[in-house]
């Protein structure tokens, strides 16, 4: 796995929807460039990693602004890194690793949840709880391994420059008792800390709020300083599946400025979350 496959879709369609404005033929940028028809049609088609100076020298040929420059450029170049995760891909479907890579690079992360904490939020105990009973065929071995791979990817939240998170959650979701009332008290408790932190926002969804568009399902949205390279992360029972084209993601950034709006606003939502946990009598 030398680069996540979300990655190299980000780029190739990238850079042929740049060629493509362009109205430049592969051979004519081959003039430009020096790279091969066959080469760029790799490129584009994500069959190949890209390298950071073949995505220099087409930005260049294209006439790309400095900012969409400068993240092409590091697209490809945090596409060669090594990061933690890569030791637990054994027990990592491709799906996750990809998300795992993109949340260390992205600069926010907006989900809507109707039925679980979302894993950038979830304590440990929570987290085995729901690895255990939701996944199927899973060894205890794999599930301790996928329990310290969610600890792990709560770094990006406290990192120098941290992942803004904005989550929505279900009412629902807050309410279950996911491993029993001390667990889950302790995992409201974490919910209440999180929320101290300047990149972390949390509104809870009320049963009585409606019809909303989050009733079509869980999602997340990857934003990055260039919009043209946000992702959005549908989940699914057994895999899930990766939104990219932007009017499609355009449809989800949409759908999630209405969700945030029928939501409680903050106080009222970690009022709710406050009351929850004091309702769990261990």
């Amino acid at each position: 796995m030398t680069q996540p496959t979300v990655r190299r879709r980000q780029l190739g369609n990238q850079l042929r929807a740049l060629r493509e404005k362009q109205a430049l033929t592969l051979e004519e940028v081959e003039r430009l460039t020096g790279i091969t028809p066959a080469k760029l049609s790799r490129l584009e088609t994500a069959r190949s990693a890209a390298k950071p100076v073949d995505v220099e020298r087409l930005a260049d040929a294209y006439g790309c602004d400095e900012q969409l420059r400068a993240a092409l450029i590091a697209v490809a170049k945090d596409g060669s890194k090594r990061g933690w995760w890569f030791n637990y891909l054994d027990v990592l479907a491709p799906w996750y690793a990809d998300q795992i890579s993109l949340e260390a690079s992205a600069t926010s992360f907006r989900t809507y949840q109707s039925h679980l904490i979302p894993g950038l939020f979830q304590t440990a105990d929570y987290a085995r709880a729901i690895i255990t009973r939701l996944g199927i065929g899973v060894s205890p071995t794999d599930v301790e391994a996928r329990v310290q791979v969610r600890r792990e990817r709560q770094s990006v939240l406290t990192q120098p420059q941290p992942l803004d998170v904005w989550a929505v959650i279900h009412e629902a979701a807050l309410r279950s008792r996911v491993g029993g009332a001390s667990v889950m008290r302790a995992q409201l408790e974490k919910l209440l800390e999180l929320v101290a932190l300047p990149n972390v926002t949390i509104q809870v969804m009320p049963s009585a709020a409606g019809a909303h568009p989050g009733m079509n399902g869980s999602f997340a949205i990857l934003g990055f300083p260039e919009s043209a390279l946000d992702v959005v992360l549908v989940e699914g029972m057994l895999t899930s599946e990766w939104v990219e084209a932007p009017e499609r993601v355009s449809v989800f950034d949409r759908a999630f400025r209405e969700i945030t709006a029928d939501a409680w606003p903050l106080e009222q939502s970690l009022d709710f979350i406050a009351t929850q946990r004091e309702e769990l009598i261990t």
